[in-house]
């Protein structure tokens, strides 16, 4: 039988929006006009000034033939242009690729096939790997090739396209009537996983889950209007994991970084007040373990969000004392970015410094709006037991995840297997409800039988003085199948010995938990500065590390 709240009221255009990140331009660009929008070495634009370049990119592409559910791929830093294509892409209708910069061709010309690009916004810094992707592409269709001109960039400017991004911006109508997307779950964006083990994953984001999580990270951070936000996070992880629309949302300041180091990190924030910023565990650890003379004059109380690995007690203890509020958080390319997030609790001030660290430590809780996050029996999906020993596997779901994976439904049906998206990632869940991971379902170290967290062993390998960057992985043993191998990067003037390091470990952890090996050096990383695990286990099956 049909409710009395459903007879004679309709949704309509009058009482039912989709919901956008666009909206979030258009509303800014409207009430704050003249607000400084975006910071560029020299130059400076206003909400209303970025506005007007967003509809022209929009009018521009839509006279190029591109429009509703075509790709454009871009090739960015943290520019203006950046900025600028996570809504004048969109506007047009069309799907917004960001590309990983760190890429090689050969992955590149990958994803310009695989997502079907129309268009490639290229910056001067990558002509070179992108000419080259060009030409391995197998796909016949024409590719419009737009080069970016960016005065701060003081290398070489090689033309590859037919057409600067500024000859294209002044082909477009600044007041271009663009239109908002007729439903929510149209795509907005497509980002490729990793792909550590065969062709990367192409992740859809909506335009719904874009805006939610956009929101969530103002409410997580209780963010204020006009921000000053420091873009040491690449734009191309997770579309910045939605900052430039939550910037745009509560008309705030793009502070643009080509190149994250530590003194222009610091020379930025001193500059233009950063009120916030974003990045993994090493991007911290730059400011932390800069010079003290480097670090003279920030202003306290700046806020800084870590994902990636949970922050160290020593993370912890430099972010106090320069003043800056440390928040961690949790997640994928499939949930948007951060998903997850360690609310603090006041009480927790009054802890000393290691039992705050293993507070901080923990993944958290969901996102304010999305719809659940809980640690699952991967086999019978029920919850386990919130009692912080209970390992089962993070899965999520509600509006901040994905459509699926691009063009392959086997990956979409078993990511999504049960109603909830599994993440690979194994964890506990407290009475409190935080969860922490113990590792991914990969990561897990077993040695005569026994289970062994990686993660658990890079705690304990981070909270010796002399270490900058910690891994585990397993190295094949003939007498227990697996024995964990560490892989040390060490503070710059530290000296420290394999012999120390597994001394250190043996106060902290039980015998078997102990690394076998110890290897010095640099890790490798991604460039968002995730350790890149699968190459040390390349290393350690190759038997390199110092036996000790």
């Amino acid at each position: 039988m049909t409710s009395i709240f459903d007879q004679h009221l309709p949704r309509n255009e009058a009482n039912f929006a989709p919901i956008t990140p666009l909206a979030f331009l258009q509303r800014t660009a409207e009430v704050y006009p003249g607000k400084l929008a975006i910071v560029h070495g020299p130059v400076r634009r206003t909400w209303a000034q970025t506005y007007e370049r967003c509809r022209r990119l929009a009018s521009a592409l839509s006279r190029h033939g591109i429009g509703k559910g075509q790709t454009v791929a871009v090739m960015l830093p943290n520019t203006p242009p950046m900025v600028e294509a996570h809504f004048g892409v969109p506007m047009a209708g069309a799907v917004l690729n960001s590309l990983n910069t760190r890429l090689d061709a050969e992955t590149i010309a990958f994803m310009l096939d695989h997502g079907e690009a129309r268009a490639v916004i290229v910056d001067p810094e990558f002509t070179g790997v992108m000419d080259k992707a060009l030409a391995l592409r197998q796909r016949q269709e024409p590719l419009l090739v737009i080069d970016v001109e960016d005065e701060v960039w003081t290398g070489r400017h090689d033309r590859i396209g037919s057409l600067t991004y500024e000859e294209l911006l002044a082909g477009g109508d600044p007041a271009f009537a663009w239109q908002m997307p007729g439903d929510e779950w149209d795509a907005i964006a497509l980002n490729y996983t990793s792909g550590t083990t065969g062709n990367p994953k192409g992740v859809v984001y909506h335009h719904r889950g874009a805006a939610v999580n956009a929101i969530s990270n103002i409410l997580e951070w209780d963010m204020g209007k006009h921000p000053v936000y420091l873009w040491t996070l690449p734009m191309f992880h997770c579309n910045g994991w939605c900052f430039p629309w939550t910037i745009a949302a509560r008309a705030g300041v793009n502070v643009c970084l080509r190149k994250v180091e530590a003194q222009a990190m610091a020379d930025a924030i001193r500059e233009h007040g950063v009120t916030h910023y974003c990045g993994a565990p090493i991007v911290h650890g730059l400011l932390v373990n800069a010079p003290d003379a480097m670090k003279a004059g920030l202003p306290r109380g700046v806020k800084a969000m870590v994902a990636g690995a949970a922050p160290p007690a020593s993370m912890i203890e430099g972010m106090e004392r320069m003043g800056f509020d440390l928040t961690h958080v949790y997640g994928l390319t499939e949930v948007y970015g951060p998903a997850t997030a360690c609310a603090q609790h006041d009480e927790w001030n009054a802890l000393d410094i290691g039992e705050r660290a293993r507070l901080n430590a923990r993944q958290g809780v969901r996102y304010h709006l999305q719809r659940d996050a809980q640690v699952l029996d991967p086999q019978t999906m029920q919850p386990v037991p919130w009692d912080g020993e209970t390992m089962g596997e993070i899965m999520f779901r509600g509006n901040i995840t994905m459509k699926g994976y691009l063009k392959n439904e086997k990956a979409t049906q078993e990511a999504f297997a049960g109603g909830w998206f599994h993440t690979g990632d194994l964890a506990v869940q407290y009475p409190d409800g935080y969860i922490k991971i113990k590792d991914r379902s990969k990561d897990i170290i077993i040695s005569g039988g026994e289970n062994i967290s990686s993660i658990e062993v890079e705690d304990v390998l981070y909270r010796h003085p002399a270490v900058l960057a910690a891994a585990v992985v397993a190295k094949p043993d003939a007498k227990w199948g697996e024995t964990p191998c560490a892989f040390v990067e060490v503070k710059p003037g530290a000296q420290v010995t394999p012999a120390d390091i597994v001394a250190h470990c043996k106060q902290h952890l039980a015998g078997f938990k102990v690394p076998r090996a110890v290897v010095f050096g640099e890790l490798p990383k991604t460039s968002t500065g995730k350790i890149q695990k699968f190459e040390l286990r390349k290393q350690a099956g190759s038997a390199t590390a110092i036996d000790v």
